[in-house]
């Protein structure tokens, strides 16, 4: 399990690199609700892997210190959804978590530079609206790739379950 979940982390990290030709459009919220609908409290562990890959490869720095709790968030609220809904339904609401994931990225991000380079609360505010044209970018890509959350949970639950992982 694992070795699988090395894997899945490892997939987030490469997504990530591969889509950095495009600001702000990724899958990694998409995927950390993939693995949190199929692993639930286990899909911290690939996304750990992702955020340690993520420092090890760009430097463990200031700007990496809220990759520790952005991820989780997301991950707690995935939790927190019902774990049956009709999917019509989960379409929606993953792509629209996913996709408020994406718009309050700059805002979940502030607190920890502003702590980090000093900023006052009016300094941070005006960093959060320096930041607004790409956490609106962000948050419209989330909700376009939140669509596929439901198809891949799916399928990663099914192959889980055929392999006996879960």
């Amino acid at each position: 399990m694992m070795c699988i979940f090395a894997m899945l982390g490892a997939l987030m990290f490469c997504s990530k690199i591969i889509m950095e030709a495009f600001p702000n459009i990724h899958l990694l919220g998409m995927l950390t609700m993939v693995y949190t609908l199929t692993f639930r409290s286990r899909a911290l562990v690939p996304i750990y892997i992702y955020v340690f890959l993520n420092g090890l490869f760009a430097g463990f720095n200031a700007w990496w210190i809220p990759y520790l709790y952005i991820w989780t968030l997301l991950w707690g609220v995935t939790m927190l959804l019902p774990k049956r809904m009709p999917r019509w339904l989960g379409y929606i609401v993953y792509s629209v978590v996913c996709s408020f994931h994406g718009f309050l990225f700059g805002i979940l991000y502030a607190p920890a530079q502003a702590i980090f380079f000093g900023l006052n609360f009016q300094e941070m505010l005006i960093w959060i609206a320096q930041g607004a044209v790409f956490d609106t970018m962000h948050g419209i890509s989330n909700f376009v790739v939140g669509f596929l959350v439901m198809p891949f949970a799916s399928l990663l639950t099914k192959l889980s379950k055929k392999t006996k992982i879960i």
